[in-house]
């Protein structure tokens, strides 16, 4: 087994997806809102706009993978990438939430060369950092722990993220509409470049293959084709995130075109809306359940603990269908509770995909960790990219038009979004994650006989053949 993960790892290690998710909720929860009411683009175009841009970037994914299982540095294979890619980061970011003055199909152009930058950079600097999951620890315990923390930064860098935007949109409101968006968006782009910079500094990579020498391409993607796990666990992503995206993408339209209502307090002057405490209340709800995640799994085990907590979030969102305008109480009361089921998978989900690295390595011989972790990231994005184009063309379908009254079906629309239609997404995830094959008992066996591998290497007595092992 590797050496115990310090604290400051453990912490350090969360910066990383502080940072990646402070402007992955901003992309989720605020960007289709920032071309339909800034920019002033369609809701469909945006949604075709968001599939095509993502699906090049989901199938970039894996080659990012490919590329850092065969990066070798002083630094390890993924690290570098921290430290390299930060500064594209945040300046991608902070081109992405500009808006040119530039006649309607610019502004569209623009928003597809520019959102596939960021994507694109996105990937070269989180798969990386995905990846890091799968070499700093081969311990089970220690990857839960260090998932937990992973995305309670991650929920934290969120809460901080959607906490900041409006505020400081309103801010340098003075600038104007457009461009306050963008200075906005510059502050939370610095922080971000700030916490990469010490998740570089602070993580180390410590598991190292049993083969070091670079398995060919075609044999990297045959292991990952024919790894069921991968599959399932593939599909039950991108189930979650479509879950999730939705809700996402409609919240701030819920509350401007059906609750509409707007401030809810003012703090020295700067107002707090409805939508951004709703948000908030969401990400603060996402905490407690990747706090809750580590130690249910550790005595329910992963697979049990995620049937558990999407089942629940499936059932709570068809409720969600049914408050009144007037009943903010028992919205918000869903919103936490759902949020909590859904905090609860994410660390489990890339747990899972460290115990498939190993799986992958213990069946073939072949460690491929980067192209593993490539998939869960493909998997986000894929999940977000339907998520985001179904968004976009169910607000076009419910007959949406920025900055007017809706009528009642258009209302009726937007709820569904953020209740029956997650709701199928949800129960999706449930489907695929109940066929999921690895125990914690047969994790355990394989790590001790991967264990058992390094040291006969170390030692000088690996065979050149690969061990036979079945699933």
């Amino acid at each position: 087994m590797s050496a115990p993960v310090s604290l400051k790892e453990k912490i350090g290690y969360g910066f990383g997806d502080m940072a990646s998710s402070m402007f992955w909720k901003l992309f989720g929860m605020y960007l289709l809102f920032f071309y339909t009411d800034v920019m002033g683009l369609q809701a469909a175009a945006v949604g075709t706009m968001f599939l095509v841009t993502r699906i090049w970037d989901t199938l970039f994914d894996p080659v990012v993978g490919v590329i850092t299982d065969r990066t070798r540095t002083r630094w390890g294979k993924f690290r570098p990438y921290l430290l390299v890619m930060a500064v594209p980061f945040a300046v991608a970011g902070i081109l992405t939430f500009h808006a040119p003055a530039l006649t309607p199909t610019g502004k569209l152009v623009y928003a597809y060369i520019t959102y596939s930058l960021m994507m694109m950079v996105y990937s070269l600097i989180n798969v990386p950092y995905a990846s890091l999951l799968g070499v700093i620890s081969n311990n089970g315990r220690d990857r839960n722990v260090l998932a937990s923390f992973r995305m309670s930064f991650a929920f934290a860098g969120s809460v901080m993220a959607l906490g900041l935007l409006e505020p400081l949109v309103q801010y340098f409101s003075p600038r104007g509409p457009a461009l306050s968006w963008t200075l906005a968006v510059t502050v939370i782009a610095v922080i971000c470049l700030a916490l990469f910079l010490l998740c570089f500094a602070w993580v180390r990579e410590r598991v190292q293959p049993i083969q070091e020498t670079p398995s060919s391409l075609k044999s990297d993607f045959r292991d990952l084709l024919v790894n069921r796990p991968w599959w399932i666990l593939l599909g039950a992503g991108i189930a979650a995130l479509v879950f999730n995206s939705i809700r996402d993408g409609a919240t701030v339209y819920y509350f401007k075109y059906y609750i509409n209502r707007n401030n809810a307090f003012t703090i020295r002057g700067i107002p707090f809306t409805y939508s951004t405490l709703y948000l908030l209340t969401g990400q603060t709800a996402n905490i407690a359940g990747v706090i809750l995640a580590s130690p249910i799994a550790n005595r329910l085990g992963k697979k049990r603990t995620y049937l558990l907590a999407m089942a629940a979030a499936t059932l709570l969102s068809i409720c969600f269908f049914f408050p009144g305008k007037a009943q903010l109480g028992i919205i918000f009361l869903l919103q936490t509770v759902i949020s909590i089921c859904a905090g609860m998978i994410f660390p489990l989900l890339w747990s899972m995909y460290a115990d498939i690295a190993d799986y992958s390595e213990w069946k073939t011989g072949r460690r491929a960790t980067g192209l593993i972790f490539s998939s869960s990231s493909m998997s986000q994005k894929f999940g977000w990219t339907i998520g985001g184009a179904l968004t976009g063309w169910l607000l076009g379908a419910f007959s949406f038009q920025a900055n007017t009254t809706p009528d009642s079906a258009t209302q009726t629309g937007i709820v569904s979004m953020l209740s029956f239609i997650p709701a199928a997404g949800a129960l999706l995830s449930v489907v695929f994650i109940s066929l999921y094959p690895l125990s914690e008992t047969k994790m355990n066996e394989i790590s001790r006989e991967l264990d058992d591998r390094r040291n006969s290497r170390l030692a000088g007595a690996v065979p050149e053949t690969q061990h036979a092992a079945g699933a």
